[in-house]
Formats: C-alpha cells, sequence, structure tokens
C-alpha cells in the first residue's frame, strides 16, 4: 500500500493559481503512475490530470487542458499538479492517487487506482 500526503489547498481569488503536491510513500514511486481527482460536494469524484510513472506521458480533463499542470519529480517522491488561471467552479477537494503500472501509461478512471490521499481543499473565489 502506498501512502499519500497532499498539501497545498487554500483559498484563491479567480484567476490566481496554486501548486498542489503530494508526497508519496511506502513503495518505488518510479514504478507508480499518479493522477489527481477532485470532488465538489454534492458531485461524483472526478478526474482532473495523471501522468505516467516515467513522465513520459500526461493527460488531462478538458475542462482543466490548458490551466493545470501534473509534473512529479522521482527524486522527492512527489507530484505535483500546478493550477493557474483558477475559476470558482474548479472548486473543489482534490486527491492525489497512485496504482503500480507495469507499462508506461496514464491511467484515467477512478477504478484504476488503489491508492489515495486524504484530500486537499481549494477554494476558488469570485
Amino acid at each position: 500500500q502506498v501512502q499519500l500526503v497532499e498539501s497545498g489547498g487554500g483559498l484563491v481569488q479567480a484567476g490566481g493559481s496554486l501548486r498542489l503536491s503530494c508526497a508519496a510513500s511506502g513503495r518505488t514511486f518510479s514504478s507508480l503512475a499518479m493522477g489527481w481527482f477532485r470532488q465538489a460536494p454534492g458531485k461524483e469524484r472526478e478526474f482532473v490530470a495523471a501522468i505516467s510513472r516515467g513522465t513520459v506521458s500526461t493527460y488531462y480533463a478538458d475542462s482543466v487542458k490548458g490551466r493545470f499542470t501534473i509534473s512529479r519529480d522521482n527524486a522527492k517522491n512527489t507530484v505535483y499538479l500546478q493550477m493557474n488561471s483558477l475559476k470558482p467552479e474548479d472548486t473543489a477537494v482534490y486527491y492525489c492517487a497512485a496504482t503500480p503500472d507495469g507499462r508506461d501509461r496514464v491511467r484515467v478512471s477512478r477504478q484504476d487506482y488503489d491508492s489515495w490521499g486524504q484530500g486537499t481543499q481549494v477554494t476558488v473565489s469570485s
């Protein structure tokens, strides 16, 4: 089991930026495909962004494409989500997720992931 701890959430005005971090432990980080999901009140948890274990591939939800960037530092066992041009509709709890991956693939489905962080709140005011 992988332990994941998110940080970096907070309150920001529309148009602002935040960078989320997710520190992983318990498994070789470079063997893990990583993803970010979010859940707004009363809504299902939805995919935001994913990155393959070797950083070769990334994938984004259409709603964040061009504004958010996922990256990872395998030396620091950390995955990041840089969020720019934030909108009120980006308000949600953001979750980091991980899964072992024998191939260098992005994983975009909730069901693909077997480890989750506790979440960090992002609130964007208008």
